[in-house]
């Protein structure tokens, strides 16, 4: 239960975080100055955080959970002293990226190292608690950073994470343990190394490709996209001949991973596409209030923990295919209804909607998370995991550049009909996401059906690894699993 409860509390501090210094930004942008370079303090933190992922898994798979998680705690408590100290808008852009590698690491392995602890029976449950954590964080992390920053300072953002992040560490140093060293392993540094290039130069593209592109931009953005292509060809190459790869090719040619992969990428695209403008539909279509915008996403949020909760408990008995399957229904439905909204729509309209989507988002991502831990050996586990979530940032960055340019596109006109056609360019992008969404069944369809129990990877039949300290004298002389 220590260990349990440390995960929670670092999965809670990577979750919050965004939403967090969110509301803090203005402050700290008219007190550091560096207005143009606003966006970046969130860019520098989503790609670090983004990047980082598959290193963490495959790491954690290769060397223990224990180590690599309190690395991750470390670095991102580093970079929160750090954030909390700048001097300037810079200076706080490169601390927030190495805040954002050690955030990288808090998600996918707090997820691995309850699918170590726990049985199939349970890790459902356990899942959708840390599903619930992440929605209860989204919703407070505006209102905490708005009172932390009025009554105290906006550094005080970043400091609060340094006594929960340390009792997180405690916990989890006191309660896991790795398995003892032995074997050796050939770390593949190249696959790394041209794994993250390729994603940071797809990510930098992609932010700089929606809303805000200029012509400027452009000059760039293509060598980019042509980088990042290029580092892809080469980290295929250096994969098939790595003795242990970054991105394991047997584990990506396996027909389930493939298609919860293909299926998590695609509803990426919706899920960050619908945080990111849902938002900006309601101020500028339907000519809410800043706050009104803040507070519009609770809905989703609820019913996203509520449903994530439920899909846990029953995920066993229904399997992973048909829940996937009604929450791509459910989303899909959402968006055309978003369209169908307007400024004299009753609210409970837009609410409703967006409880639909966040029901179908509960029960598609938390059955995507199950079915990829259950079905991939151990070994895989952290790699798998980390894949998953992986997957989806890329989706969202890509589902955020996407619906960016739909939108910048309507509004290219003269100024008169501005908000007249930023509505007719928001909508157009939800079209785009229910599509998206309609095709993400296409893959969705090839995760098999059936009980989850008979899915279950052959060698996660036995007893779960257990990183806890145990003191049952049934569990002495064990091996300890990692």
């Amino acid at each position: 239960m220590v260990a349990t409860a440390g995960v929670i509390g670092g999965s809670f501090l990577a979750a919050i975080e965004t939403t967090v210094v969110a509301a803090a930004m203005p402050t700290v942008a008219d007190q550091l100055g560096g207005l143009p370079l606003y966006s970046w303090v969130f860019s520098a933190y989503l790609l670090t955080s983004t990047v980082s992922i598959p290193l963490w898994g495959k790491l954690s798979d290769l060397y223990g959970r224990r180590r690599f998680y309190l690395w991750s705690v470390g670095l991102f408590l580093v970079g929160s002293a750090l954030s909390g100290a700048a001097q300037s808008m810079p200076q706080l852009i490169l601390f927030r990226a190495l805040q954002g590698f050690g955030a990288g690491g808090l998600m996918p392995l707090g997820m691995s190292v309850l699918a170590d602890l726990y049985t199939l029976e349970q890790r459902g449950r356990m899942q959708g608690v840390l599903s619930g954590v992440w929605g209860v964080a989204s919703i407070i992390g505006p209102v905490t950073g708005g009172y932390i920053t009025a009554l105290f300072s906006w550094r005080w953002v970043f400091y609060l994470n340094l006594p929960f992040g340390v009792a997180t560490a405690i916990a989890v140093a006191a309660s896991l343990r790795d398995r003892p060293a032995g074997q050796r392993h050939a770390v593949d540094y190249a696959g790394a190394a041209l794994l993250m290039a390729s994603v940071t130069l797809l990510i930098l593209a992609l932010s700089r490709s929606g809303l805000d592109a200029g012509a400027g931009q452009a000059l760039w953005v293509w060598p980019a996209y042509v980088g990042a292509a290029a580092c892809a060809v080469a980290l295929a190459r250096v994969e098939r001949r790595a003795p242990e790869p970054m991105v394991p090719v047997d584990l990506l040619a396996d027909r389930m991973v493939a298609a919860i992969a293909g299926t998590g990428l695609l509803v990426g695209v919706g899920m960050f596409g619908a945080i990111t403008y849902v938002p900006l539909f309601v101020q500028e279509g339907l000519g809410g209030s800043p706050v009104e915008a803040g507070r519009a996403l609770t809905p989703l949020i609820l019913g996203w923990v509520v449903t994530s909760t439920i899909t846990g408990r029953v995920v066993l008995s229904i399997g992973y295919r048909p829940l996937v399957l009604s929450g791509l229904v459910c989303i899909t439905l959402s968006f055309a209804g978003l369209t169908q909204v307007s400024a004299d729509s009753s609210v409970w309209w837009l609410r409703g909607d967006l409880i639909l989507m966040g029901m179908g988002l509960g029960m598609t991502i938390l059955s995507l998370v199950l079915a990829m831990q259950n079905v991939v050996a151990r070994r895989h586990l952290g790699v798998a995991t980390s894949f998953g979530q992986f997957t989806r940032s890329i989706g969202g960055a890509v589902g955020v550049a996407l619906l960016g340019a739909v939108i910048a596109g309507a509004v290219q006109g003269p100024a008169d009909p501005l908000a007249a056609d930023m509505v007719r360019g928001i909508d157009r992008a939800f079209w785009m996401a229910a599509v998206v969404s309609i095709v993400a069944v296409v893959p969705a369809l090839r995760i098999p059906g059936g009980r989850p129990a008979d899915l279950l990877h052959p060698d996660q039949h036995a007893t779960p690894a257990i990183p806890e300290q145990v003191t049952d004298t049934r569990a002495r002389g064990r091996v300890p699993g990692h």
